[in-house]
């Protein structure tokens, strides 16, 4: 019998250009957005980058931050709002993957300025209307129209520099994000066929990446499916995978891509059973069992595999299970400590899941 189940579906707005060499046109992007001073954010690492992109806008440029930080600490956004209001700016311009991308919504979520993002490394965070933002300790989420970025300019092109570990690391965080789509509570038809196409486009592109960083082809398939999974993230809600990663970052500070990285295998298996039928498509993609699967793909692309090798210690993992549990996400199996306890052990050491 024929039939689909009821959904709602909420489109994010957002302009989306996807070219190579795209990231030439950025001052026409300004006009088109209304903004006449960008204020471009980075992360020290990308500064100088930063610096020739902002030399290429002239007097579009209102100056360059580059003090963006993995989590977005809330007292970098307070440093990035005083230059912001000081430089004269009505815009930002955020160049690079999560950790700057944050900081541009952080900013917007305090002053609703217009956001421009040109994202090089495959995190999927510039689609979604989610800010992931630390203090003392603790790792808290927000979601609002005033952080979703209004453009977002995809240039495959500042993706061929992206070192390789970076590339997979990032790549795998995004895949988690469709693969949590694909069980969300608030699931349609739509970000499902997205979810799928983009684990498609990353199980493709990643390992043709490890194998020749300069393959133009694989780098604009990489970033396609980051578009996609992103896309998935920020339409529907979060489970057990981004509670744990919130958990971890923003309790141990371990680095985000790789955390995602590493528990993707162990919270796709713990979900497995609780949603055979969601993720039986996506499991097929990677060889039958989604779990272990995601954990051999991972393993063929020499990406990090232990959270031990972060430098979590054993006794860390009580504790990240207690906060865990506390307030958890909604999730299709129930979230239980001893499980959870149980998983992190597991990805603590790195062992291929059941």
């Amino acid at each position: 019998m024929m039939g689909q189940k009821a959904f709602t579906y909420t489109v994010n707005p957002a302009r989306i250009v996807f070219a190579s060499g795209a990231s030439l046109r950025l001052a026409e992007e300004l006009d088109r957005a209304g903004c006449s001073r960008a204020l471009v954010l980075a992360t020290p690492f990308q500064k100088t980058d930063a610096e020739a992109l902002a030399a290429r806008l002239g007097d579009k440029a209102a100056g360059v931050f580059a003090e963006a930080a993995m989590h977005t600490p809330v007292a970098v956004t307070e440093r990035a709002m005083a230059a912001f209001e000081a430089s004269g700016a009505d815009c930002t311009v955020a160049l690079g993957g999560g950790s700057t991308i944050g900081l541009g919504k952080a900013i917007a979520y305090r002053n609703d300025c217009t956001q421009i993002v040109v994202p090089t490394t495959y995190a999927g965070s510039e689609v979604t209307p989610i800010l992931g933002q630390t203090e003392n300790g603790l790792k808290t989420t927000v979601r609002s129209a005033s952080i979703l970025p209004e453009v977002v300019i995809y240039d495959p092109d500042l993706t061929l520099s992206l070192p390789v570990g970076m590339s997979v690391t990032s790549g795998l965080n995004a895949m988690a994000h469709a693969v949590e789509g694909l069980y969300a509570q608030d699931r349609n038809p739509v970000t499902g066929l997205m979810a799928l196409e983009g684990l498609r486009a990353l199980r493709d592109a990643l390992p043709v990446i490890v194998a020749n960083p300069a393959d133009a082809g694989a780098r604009a398939e990489a970033l396609y499916g980051s578009w996609l999974c992103g896309t998935v993230l920020g339409t529907v809600g979060m489970a057990l995978h981004h509670k744990l990663c919130h958990t971890l970052g923003g309790a141990f500070d371990t680095p985000h891509a790789e955390t995602h990285a590493i528990l993707l295998p162990h919270t796709a298996a713990y979900n497995e059973p609780a949603a055979r039928d969601e993720l039986a498509p996506a499991a097929a993609l990677m060889g039958g069992s989604l779990g272990g699967g995601l954990w051999d793909f991972a393993r063929s692309l020499k990406a990090p595999m232990s959270l031990k090798d972060l430098g979590l210690s054993e006794a860390d993992l009580d504790r990240a299970a207690d906060i865990a549990v506390k307030n958890p996400y909604w999730n299709p199996r129930p979230v239980e400590r001893g499980a959870i306890r149980a998983l992190l052990q597991d990805a603590w050491s790195g062992v291929r899941p059941n």
